[in-house]
């Protein structure tokens, strides 16, 4: 598995082998900060733990480039609160949850 940046698509990409698996979208806001509304893994990986690993590492690349994540997507939102990801700047105010540890309604990935 891989995971790649794509600014074009404004997404993190998680590949197996040579086949797109999923993605997590992320938009750059006014502030620079990286917005993340959606993440989709395809169903023939369910189960798999592509979600977390897809995830996990968008994280670790925003906190390499010193970005702030702002996580709206229920998954991302679930995530954090789960996982520890050290360096990382987040901005709660919206994503419904204000850090307080509530899940955040939705399907998720």
């Amino acid at each position: 598995m891989t995971v790649t940046r794509n600014d074009a698509a404004g997404r993190y990409e998680i590949h197996v082998g040579d086949v797109l698996g999923g993605f997590t979208e992320f938009r750059v806001d006014s502030r620079g900060r990286l917005v993340f509304p959606h993440t989709s893994i395809d169903p023939a990986f369910a189960g798999r733990g592509l979600g977390a690993v897809l995830v996990g590492d968008a994280m670790k690349d925003a906190v390499a480039r010193h970005e702030t994540v702002v996580p709206e997507c229920p998954y991302v939102v679930r995530f954090l609160q789960k996982h520890e990801v050290e360096g990382l700047e987040i901005d709660w105010s919206r994503s419904g949850t204000a850090g307080t540890g509530a899940a955040a309604g939705g399907s998720g990935v």
